[in-house]
C-alpha cells in the first residue's frame, strides 16, 4: 500500500511540471497546440551559426540541445521542448532565401530532386538535467518545375522566410511529386510522434 501511494504521488508530481516550448516559431506553437497540453513559451537566444565541418545532422542536434539548455536555468522544475530544423540539398544546408530572386534559384535547384529536412528535437527535464535528443528526417521529392510555375508560386505565397523557399502546409504542396517520412509534422518543424514518446518517458501525462 505504501509503495502504491508513493507511486501515485510520483506520477502526480511528474504531471504537474510545467511544459515549456523553447521557440518563438508560430508553426511550432501551432503544432504543440495539437497535443492539447498547457505550455508556456520561452524563446532562447543562442548563436545559430554552423560550425566548421559540422554535418547537417550534428548541427540541428546541437542547436536543439543548446536551445533547451539556454532556457533551462530560468525554468525550474519544468520539461523544456526545443527543436531546430535545416533543409538539405546535395548534402548542403539550404537557408531561407530572403527575397524573390534567391527563392527562384533555390526552387530551380530543387526541381526534380529530393530535398531532405532534418529536425533536431530535445526534451530536457530541468529537475534532473536528463534529456532526450534525436534527429528526425523527412524527404520531399519535387516535380520538374518550369520557371513560370516557380514564379507563380512565389508570387502567390511569398515564402521568403522559409528554408527551401516553400511552405508545405500551404500552396507548396503543389510543387511535390512525393513525400517520404515517418512523421509529417517533422516537415513543419516539430516532430510530434517522437515528442510524445519523449514526454511519456518523463512521465508527462498526455490527454
Amino acid at each position: 500500500m505504501t509503495n502504491d501511494k508513493h507511486h501515485t504521488l510520483m506520477e502526480s508530481n511528474h504531471s504537474q511540471r510545467s511544459l515549456i516550448l523553447a521557440s518563438s516559431s508560430v508553426f511550432r506553437k501551432s503544432l504543440l497546440d495539437r497535443l492539447q497540453l498547457e505550455f508556456d513559451i520561452d524563446s532562447p537566444d543562442i548563436d545559430e551559426s554552423q560550425h566548421t565541418n559540422e554535418s547537417p545532422h550534428d548541427y540541428v542536434s546541437r542547436l536543439s540541445l543548446e536551445k533547451a539548455q539556454a532556457v533551462a536555468p530560468r525554468q525550474s522544475d519544468s520539461l523544456i521542448v526545443a527543436s531546430d530544423q535545416c533543409c538539405v540539398l546535395n548534402d548542403r544546408i539550404t537557408g531561407k532565401p530572403g527575397n524573390h530572386e534567391n527563392a527562384i534559384e533555390q526552387l530551380q535547384a530543387s526541381s526534380g530532386n529530393k530535398v531532405s529536412f532534418l529536425t533536431g528535437l530535445c526534451a530536457l527535464d530541468t529537475r534532473t538535467g536528463k534529456y532526450y535528443l534525436d534527429v528526425i528526417p523527412f524527404h520531399v521529392h519535387f516535380r520538374n518545375l518550369s520557371l513560370a510555375e516557380i514564379d507563380r508560386y512565389l508570387s502567390a505565397e511569398q515564402p521568403y522566410n522559409c528554408a527551401g523557399s516553400f511552405m508545405a502546409e500551404g500552396l507548396g504542396i503543389s510543387l511535390f511529386k512525393k513525400l517520404e517520412g515517418d512523421d509529417p509534422t517533422a516537415l513543419v518543424g516539430l516532430p510530434l510522434i517522437r515528442l510524445c514518446e519523449m514526454l511519456r518517458e518523463f512521465g508527462h501525462k498526455l490527454p
